[in-house]
């Protein structure tokens, strides 16, 4: 799916009615909405001129023109590559075989629409509010939890004041304690997780820069944050552990840590040296000993 067509997607919900004949029509017939003008779209559409024109700056496009340049483009690329698979649904009973087939390729899809959706500009503030972050708190609950210990890990080994809490009390805590100069990274796919929305509120007000990982189109969290890095994941039946979202979510933090760490490369050396060393030697003191008999002892 092109760009522009998962942008579309991944916005309808937050689109007004008209705004939605507009996105459905596209939606169901993207090759018939190459080359079409605004009016002839809104004919088939059933929407206003006027309609069309906020569909296209909902999405971010300068508007009418700046928009069916690009679906054009887009719808012409992914005729190119024509042999890609959407995502694939999960469904209960598929064989061991169809179940790595498929989440294996729905996560590898997720990582693509992601690339096709981010803001790059988003993503350099981004990485120019955590370089220069006093303090990095990650947050996040469920599956978004588990991103938000990993965004902790990296950050600290090199060398950054980061923490990550898995209890919302503590959450609450921390965001009121932050201050200016400090970064609070903020992680929800949905974008609508009460308990991260009452965080971004409490980091903001404590004078915290607020970044949000969250999914592309308009929601509550997108709305809260100085900074949004969004993401794309397929909606299937079955979401075991949120694993696309997560997966996207996952890559995040990794070009942000892996964009710090290779522009002060010289300085982190030093640190991801010592880590890999400590690491290294505690997983050497908790290996078994082997007598010379053969047996562990």
């Amino acid at each position: 799916m092109s760009g522009c067509l998962i942008k579309i997607k991944e916005s309808y919900s937050g689109l007004t009615p008209s705004e939605r004949k507009v996105a459905s029509f596209i939606l169901q017939n993207p090759a018939k909405s190459v080359g079409l003008s605004i009016g002839e779209l809104a004919e088939l559409s059933g929407a206003s001129k006027a309609a069309i024109i906020r569909f296209c700056k909902t999405l971010g496009f300068d508007g009418y023109r700046d928009f069916s340049i690009k679906i054009a483009s887009d719808i012409a690329v992914s005729r190119e590559k024509s042999g890609d698979k959407l995502y694939t649904d999960i469904k209960v009973g598929d064989d061991l075989d169809t179940i790595i087939r498929n989440i294996s390729h729905n996560n590898k899809q997720a990582i693509d629409d992601t690339l096709k959706v981010l803001d790059f500009r988003e993503v350099e503030r981004a990485v120019e509010a955590l370089k220069n972050a006093g303090r990095i708190d990650f947050y996040g609950t469920g599956a978004s939890g588990l991103v938000a210990q990993d965004g902790q890990q990296k950050f600290m080994r090199i060398n950054r004041i980061a923490n990550a809490f898995s209890d919302t009390h503590l959450q609450v805590t921390a965001a009121t304690i932050l201050s200016s100069g400090d970064v609070a990274v903020l992680i929800s796919y949905s974008g609508e997780t009460k308990d991260i929305i009452d965080i971004a509120d409490l980091a903001r007000e404590s004078g915290a820069t607020t970044i949000g990982i969250t999914k592309y189109g308009n929601n509550t969290l997108s709305g809260k944050t100085d900074i949004c890095l969004q993401i794309s994941s397929p909606e299937t039946s079955m979401r075991p552990a949120a694993s696309s979202s997560r997966i996207a979510q996952l890559n995040i933090i990794d070009i942000l840590f892996t964009a710090i760490a290779s522009e002060n490369y010289s300085e982190i050396k030093h640190y991801l040296e010592r880590t890999s060393k400590v690491r290294e030697l505690k997983e050497l003191k908790n290996r078994p000993s082997i007598s010379p008999d053969g047996d562990q002892i």
